[in-house]
């Protein structure tokens, strides 16, 4: 009998303690699930964060500036190169005899100016030459007019004095006009130094855009990058602007393109964390640069008509720029077009009572300012 009871009284006490797991699992459970969700719902307000992100990075087209035949490309498609590297060479013996075409010019301008101020000085004698057979022609017409007053001489005689006073009146105003003219050649003034006078400044800017225009045949990098897929040979004729190869910038940066509901906290100065798809587990540290001014649909060739037809809302996407803090390693290189995912940490309160009295929204917006 006794074997009895004590086989029995483990079997009794099983149930029993079997009833106390399942209340620590029905009061614990709950519990935890309630401060999962709580701290879930604390933090699903400060954080905002897109898959939707790229890096990305400047980009210069390179083009010459003035039109020829490639005679040397000095690099080779993804080499990187430095600001004032040589890219290519256009032909540059046309430009070198435009060079000399304007020298000669220039050596002929001077001379022209030179001579001008011969031509003045000689203008100058000619005028007072003019001027003295002006005043005795003036005065032999009095002669002629008082003698013809007592018909002394023939009335010939005076219409041959007025005739010559004409004459000479014309040759000094012709005289003058000549030496106005030499005189506005030299800048109004005979010893005006050659480097000031119009004419000269003209041949000066030609020579000197001409040697511009050579050094110009000399392509060089604008900007510290790598050079893109280029399929530019020697041989090629180039026109003024026309594209030869691409050079990306090193500076890059991420841009993200956040639902606009995401944006209700995000501010300029923001901490973020950028991770990069092509690198897993690496993290970059970065902030908020700069946020677009309008939505991407508005930078559209044809942008949404919302005001026509039928209408669906869409959820629009901002463009987010975020500058990069530093680099997870000097074997992580970022490159243009990479998918990144970011996440902003915006500072945001998220709780009941700040939901309440809006006290969360105010704190989260003075906390970035």
């Amino acid at each position: 009998m006794s074997d009895v009871n004590s086989e029995s009284a483990p079997t009794a006490a099983t149930p029993v303690g079997r009833k106390r797991g399942n209340r620590l699992l029905w009061i614990a459970g709950p519990l935890v699930v309630a401060v999962a969700a709580g701290i879930v719902y604390i933090q699903s307000g400060r954080y905002a964060g897109t898959d939707n992100a790229y890096v990305q990075a400047d980009q210069v087209t390179v083009s010459p500036q003035v039109g020829g035949r490639v005679v040397e490309v000095a690099v080779r498609e993804n080499q990187v190169v430095r600001k004032g590297d040589l890219l290519f060479r256009i032909d540059p013996e046309p430009l070198e005899l435009s060079v000399q075409q304007m020298e000669a010019q220039i050596a002929a301008a001077g001379d022209y100016l030179n001579a001008s101020r011969d031509t003045y000085r000689s203008a100058g004698a000619d005028l007072r030459a003019s001027e003295a057979s002006l005043a005795t022609h003036v005065a032999q017409l009095k002669r002629m007019q008082e003698l013809r007053a007592k018909g002394l001489v023939a009335q010939k005689a005076l219409d041959d004095a007025s005739n010559d006073v004409a004459g000479a009146r014309g040759t000094r105003d012709s005289n003058a006009a000549a030496l106005a003219k030499a005189k506005t050649m030299l800048g109004g003034a005979v010893d005006t130094p050659l480097e000031q006078l119009s004419g000269y400044k003209v041949a000066a800017a030609q020579l000197a855009r001409a040697r511009l225009d050579l050094e110009h045949a000399e392509v060089r990098a604008p900007i510290d990058g790598t050079i893109g897929k280029m399929h530019l040979q020697p041989g090629d004729y180039l026109a003024v602007g026309q594209a030869a190869m691409p050079l990306v910038a090193n500076a890059i940066w991420v841009e993200g393109n956040f639902k606009e509901t995401d944006l209700t906290h995000v501010r300029v100065g923001q901490p973020a964390t950028v991770e990069v798809d092509t690198y897993p587990g690496r993290k970059w540290s970065a902030r908020v640069a700069s946020i677009s001014p309008a939505s991407g649909a508005q930078f559209s060739v044809l942008p949404a008509q919302n005001a026509t037809g039928n209408w669906v809302k869409i959820v629009q996407r901002i463009p987010v720029r975020l500058s990069l803090d530093d680099s997870a390693g000097d074997d992580a290189v970022l490159r243009a077009g990479m998918s990144a995912s970011i996440e902003i940490d915006t500072g945001a309160e998220h709780t009941l009572l700040g939901r309440w009295t809006g006290a969360g929204t105010t704190t989260a917006v003075s906390q970035t300012r």
